[in-house]
C-alpha cells in the first residue's frame, strides 16, 4: 500500500472515529471512483478494503457492506483471479458483517459469482463456500448454510453434519434422524461426492450414538455399518452408501424393496433424490431429462421446512443438485 493510500485511509479513520460515518463512506467512494476511472485497480482495492473494514468494525453494516460490494465490482472489472490475497480480503470482510446485515447475502452471492467467473470452479470457490456456510450455520440460518457447505471443502462434511444434528436435536420427534442426515448425504451423492457423503453420515451417526446407544455393528472385510434398530431409514442411508461404493445394482434394488414401507411413509419426499441417485450410480433411467445446474441455488427449496428459513421447521428430502466436479 502506497503512502498516499495510507494517508487516505488514516483520514477516513479519523472521521469514522468522530462518528462522521456518512462523510467517510461518501469520500471513500469518490476516491475509489477516480482510481477505477484510471484503471488503477490496486489503489481502488486498497482504499475499498481498508475503508470497508473500518466501517464494519464501527458497526456500520450498510456502509461497510456497500464498500464491500464495490470491492467485488472492482474485482470483476479488473478480472482478478481468486488467489490467497484476493480471497483473503473478501473472507475478512465477510467475517466482519453483522449477523443481521441485509447486504450480507448479496455480498456472499457476488463473492461466489466472482470466483465462478474468474476461478477454476464453475459453482464457485470451495473455500469461499465453506466459510460462508459456516458463517450462516453460526447465525442459525441452516438453509443458507446448506447451500454453501455442500459445495465446500474437505472440512465441510463435518460442519454440515453438525448443523444437521444440532437441528435434529431440536425436533421433538426423535425418530426423524434420517430426515436430517439425508440433507447432507443426498446432496453430496448428487454432486458425485461419495467421500463427503460417507464422511457426513459418519459424523452424524457418531453424534447420534449418544442419543440412541442401542447400536449394532455389522462388519465385513470391506466395510463396517452401524445398525440402529429403532431408526430404519438411518440404516437405509448407511446401506445406500455401501451400495454406491460397491456399484451394486442388486443391493440397490434390494434396499428399495426391503425399505419400501418406510419410504412410502415419507410421502414421496425422497423420491426425486433417489431417482437421481439411481440414474447416476446404478444406470436407471429417469422419466424426464433434468438440468441440475439450473437448480444450483434453489435446490433446497424443495426439501421441505418453513419458507422463512427458520430452524424450527422439520426438513424433508434433498432435491437435485449440480455436479460441479468438486471433491
Amino acid at each position: 500500500m502506497s503512502s498516499r493510500i495510507e494517508k487516505t485511509i488514516a483520514r477516513q479513520k479519523e472521521r469514522i472515529e468522530e462518528g462522521q460515518y456518512y462523510e467517510a463512506h461518501q469520500q471513500l467512494r469518490v476516491i475509489t471512483s477516480r482510481y477505477v476511472k484510471s484503471s488503477d485497480w490496486d489503489s481502488a482495492i486498497s482504499v475499498l478494503y481498508g475503508g470497508a473494514q473500518l466501517l464494519l468494525k464501527a458497526g456500520q453494516g450498510a456502509s461497510g457492506g456497500d464498500l464491500s460490494l464495490f470491492l467485488l465490482d472492482v474485482y470483476n472489472k479488473a478480472e482478478l483471479k481468486p488467489d490467497g490475497a484476493s480471497k483473503g480480503r473478501v473472507l475478512t470482510l465477510l467475517r466482519g458483517f453483522p449477523a443481521d446485515e441485509p447486504t450480507k447475502k448479496k455480498f456472499v452471492g457476488e463473492m461466489i459469482g466472482w470466483s465462478s467467473r474468474f476461478g477454476e470452479f464453475p459453482a464457485g470457490d470451495p473455500e469461499l463456500h465453506h466459510v460462508a456456510g459456516q458463517s450462516y450455520a453460526e447465525e442459525g440460518e441452516p438453509y443458507e448454510a446448506e447451500r454453501h457447505l455442500i459445495l465446500g471443502t474437505r472440512d465441510s462434511p463435518s460442519a454440515l453434519a453438525k448443523l444437521e444434528y444440532d437441528w435434529y436435536t431440536q425436533d421433538e420427534d426423535h425418530s426423524t434422524a434420517a430426515l436430517y442426515a439425508a440433507r447432507a448425504v443426498f446432496p453430496y451423492l448428487l454432486t458425485r461426492n461419495l467421500r463427503a457423503a460417507n464422511a457426513s453420515l459418519l459424523f452424524f451417526t457418531s453424534s447420534l450414538s449418544t442419543r440412541h446407544p442401542a447400536v449394532q455393528e455389522v462388519s465385513s472385510s470391506s466395510s463396517d455399518v452401524r445398525i440402529y434398530p429403532s431408526l430404519p431409514l438411518i440404516n437405509f442411508l448407511s446401506l445406500l452408501l455401501l451400495a454406491v461404493q460397491r456399484g451394486s445394482t442388486d443391493l440397490w434394488r434390494t434396499l428399495k424393496l426391503h425399505y419400501q414401507n418406510q419410504l412410502k411413509e415419507l410421502d414421496g419426499t425422497w423420491d426425486e433424490s433417489l431417482t437421481g441417485i439411481g440414474e447416476i450410480y446404478f444406470g436407471e433411467r429417469k422419466p424426464k431429462q433434468m438440468n441440475p445446474l439450473a437448480d444450483l441455488m434453489g435446490m433446497f427449496g424443495g426439501m421441505g421446512g418453513g419458507g422463512d428459513g427458520g430452524s424450527s421447521s422439520k426438513p424433508r428430502a434433498a432435491a437435485n443438485l449440480p455436479a460441479p466436479g468438486l471433491d
